[in-house]
């Protein structure tokens, strides 16, 4: 299988340190989205959205969404929970992430590291950190009570909101005041097999 995507972006590295904890071989296809590579033809035939990460099967056919592509990369093993309530709260925390925590973090990152934080981008930059000190609030009152997000294993839930939460502090995001997410990002880090980003 083909993953195309950019190592330095949270949502393709999520796949990365999926197919390192689980052993999973894959063709990683750099994709450059700054010069356009996400308007070529053959990647739109991909992905009609035009954004990265996509999965491509050796069968030809595509996935994209990180998360979905997680899940299904993940399905079967420890990482992915069978029972349904279980699977219910995964998806709950992944849907926080890509509605509360990564609007914000991500995109506060994308601003400093990706574009130099121009001063025409600062106002918005500025503005995405209340809501992403409030996506790391609760993450911190859920890792208080949990050592993972889900419960007392990891789980693509973790796989998902490590990705943007490690690297908060390129997008001005100080971890110092959340102990118990520092705790959380050490244990992720201690894993069998773990990967670094790029």
């Amino acid at each position: 299988m083909k993953v195309y995507g950019d190592s330095q972006s949270g949502n393709c590295y999520k796949i990365q340190l999926l197919c390192a904890l689980l052993d999973l071989e894959h063709e990683w296809v750099s994709v450059n989205v700054l010069a356009g590579g996400t308007g070529t033809p053959e990647f739109v035939a991909r992905n009609p959205n035009r954004k990265i990460p996509v999965l491509e099967l050796d069968d030809g056919r595509c996935l994209w969404e990180s998360n979905a592509i997680i899940n299904y990369l993940a399905a079967g093993s420890a990482l992915l929970p069978a029972d349904r309530f279980a699977l219910a709260k995964v998806q709950q925390w992944q849907f926080f992430e890509q509605y509360s925590h990564e609007p914000y973090i991500a995109v506060a990152r994308f601003i400093a590291k990706y574009l130099g934080l121009p001063e025409a981008r600062r106002a918005e930059y500025e503005s995405k950190q209340a809501g992403g000190h409030k996506a790391l609030a609760v993450m911190e009152a859920q890792l208080k009570q949990t050592p993972y997000l889900a419960g007392g294993q990891l789980t693509t839930a973790d796989v998902s909101l490590y990705a943007y939460t490690h690297v908060a502090g390129e997008g001005g995001f100080d971890l110092a005041g959340y102990p118990a997410i520092r705790a959380w990002l050490e244990r992720i880090a201690a894993q069998p097999k773990y990967l670094a980003m790029a």
